[in-house]
């Protein structure tokens, strides 16, 4: 399979150069040609098989310049019981509030306790395999923007990987403590983390630039290097994400909670798209979705979007309990608006040229009428998220996390408003130990909230009894190790330096 630039349809390139190159070179995201198609009988046998035998399933019909050995080994060495708590790394959660059953797709179950994992422990290993075939000898320098949980799951999943360098940058005031302490204290002599005088979407478009500077690439390319990205513009990134929500049909096909064949929903709490994307995607192979319903916190320009098909990202940005979704700039949706334009690179060149020099764009009415037809966008504030949170344990003692309370409580809204009652999967992206201080005070509002971050993390496991993952846990007497801080204008210097080029 091949795969071509939102930007620019000429630029094809093979699975393993999409994935090594990260971006296309004119700033496109690489796209599939093609989507593999599931029938029934393609279902009967994923049924019949675990999450990795479907992960290989999946790869194996994306990445075709890739071995079945290639593609097992990867598979194998990513998803392992020991990383992810027991043998199916992404397991359904069965809940009820006020009646209706909520079926919460646990994907938090990583070494780094967010759903970032299910990709970033597999992506070093196809990066590597993909070097080897297209950059043989050559050092990828991997740089990423996070709003939280992209940081840590990537440094986590490229740590003292051969032929890798890993520069993460997150806003200085955006992340939660928890994550901020997971990446300062990152172990690998690999790896660089610094904080920048911004939000996202100023690391995110700094990253972005640097990768599409020429006079960068030159410097790297005189020491044996190239850029590669480990956020969800790269296909590596993104294909994994796929392959859950397939696995999470299956799951609900063998538990009886659906028949094979029939539709569900898909609920997403999202800033970047990516996550959504996945599910976009995995429809067009096959899969039985209804509805995509598209979960914002109070930054919801997904919301307006997909209620008007204008995107304006002139707006206020708000800093939430919810970070991750911080994001006012959704980098992800540049891929479904390409599909929807039918692969119209021209098109889709227009809209995100006019979101760089104008900060918005209004797609046709054919694209309006699509999205209309398949999604649903609405948001959450935090006092919204805050009671989701308390509902949530009072009524079934499910601990969620701020994310996936948004989700739900757009899932309500959704029902509410329309009245579907079609089975829906609810993505739950991260643990609620990770975002301890919202989530005690949401589920105990009058309660004296401790000092440090590790004393609330115990003090909601006391409240609670849900247990405190082990890689959050082993965080309380690890020292940091990074602490740099950097002006958004001086970020290529700060990479430069970080890799010893002058």
């Amino acid at each position: 399979m091949l795969y071509n630039s939102t930007q620019n349809a000429k630029e094809v390139v093979s699975a393993a150069q999409a994935i090594a190159q990260g971006i296309s070179k004119d700033g496109g995201l690489f796209v599939p040609q093609e989507f593999p198609k599931y029938d029934e009988n393609t279902f009967k046998a994923l049924l019949k098989t675990d999450y990795k035998g479907r992960a290989k399933k999946v790869f194996s019909d994306f990445l075709s310049d890739f071995t079945e050995e290639e593609i097992s080994d990867c598979v194998e060495k990513a998803y392992t019981a020991q990383k992810f708590g027991g043998e199916n790394p992404a397991p359904i959660s069965y809940c009820n509030l006020d009646g209706t059953t909520l079926n919460i797709l646990e994907l938090w179950h990583g070494p780094t306790c967010a759903f970032k994992d299910m990709a970033l422990q597999i992506l070093p290993h196809l990066l590597t395999k993909s070097l080897k075939k297209k950059y043989d000898g050559k050092t990828a320098v991997i740089l990423v923007a996070t709003s939280g949980d992209t940081g840590k799951a990537a440094l986590e999943g490229f740590k003292d990987v051969d032929h890798t360098k890993i520069v993460v940058f997150y806003p200085v005031d955006g992340v939660s403590p928890m994550q901020k302490h997971q990446m300062n204290t990152q172990e690998g002599e690999n790896v660089r983390v610094c904080a920048i005088k911004g939000n996202f979407d100023d690391a995110q478009t700094g990253v972005k630039k640097i990768f599409t500077t020429p006079s960068v690439a030159e410097k790297l390319a005189e020491n044996n290097m190239l850029f590669s990205s480990a956020n969800s513009i790269n296909w590596g990134r993104l294909l994994p994400q796929i392959v859950y929500y397939i696995s999470a049909y299956c799951d609900l096909v063998n538990d009886g909670k659906i028949e094979l064949g029939d539709k569900i929903n898909v609920v997403v709490p999202t800033g970047n798209f990516g996550n959504i994307l996945a599910s976009y995607y995995a429809s067009l192979m096959g899969l039985p979705i209804n509805k995509f319903i598209c979960a914002s916190n109070s930054n919801n320009v997904l919301t307006d979007f997909i209620k008007t098909g204008v995107y304006d990202k002139n707006r206020n940005f708000y800093t939430t309990i919810s970070p991750s979704m911080d994001i006012l700039v959704s980098s992800n949706l540049e891929r479904l608006l390409y599909k929807l334009s039918g692969d119209n690179d021209e098109v889709t060149r227009g809209w995100m040229n006019a979101l760089k020099s104008e900060g918005k764009y209004e797609v046709s009415d054919d694209v309006k009428a699509v999205i209309n037809e398949k999604f649903y966008g609405g948001f959450c504030d935090d006092k919204n998220t805050e009671t989701t949170i308390h509902e949530m344990f009072e009524q079934d003692k499910y601990l969620c996390d701020t994310h996936t309370a948004v989700a739900i409580n757009v899932y309500k809204q959704y029902v509410e408003e329309t009245g579907d009652k079609t089975p829906s999967v609810i993505a739950s992206t991260a643990s609620p130990y990770k975002f301890s201080k919202a989530v005690l005070e949401a589920v105990e509002p009058n309660a004296t909230l401790p000092e440090t971050e590790f004393d609330m993390v115990d003090e909601l496991h006391k409240v609670s009894g849900a247990e405190v993952p082990a890689p959050l846990a082993n965080l309380k007497n690890k020292t940091a190790r990074f602490s740099d801080v950097t002006e958004v204008n001086d970020m290529e210097n700060y990479v430069l330096g970080a890799l010893g080029i002058d």
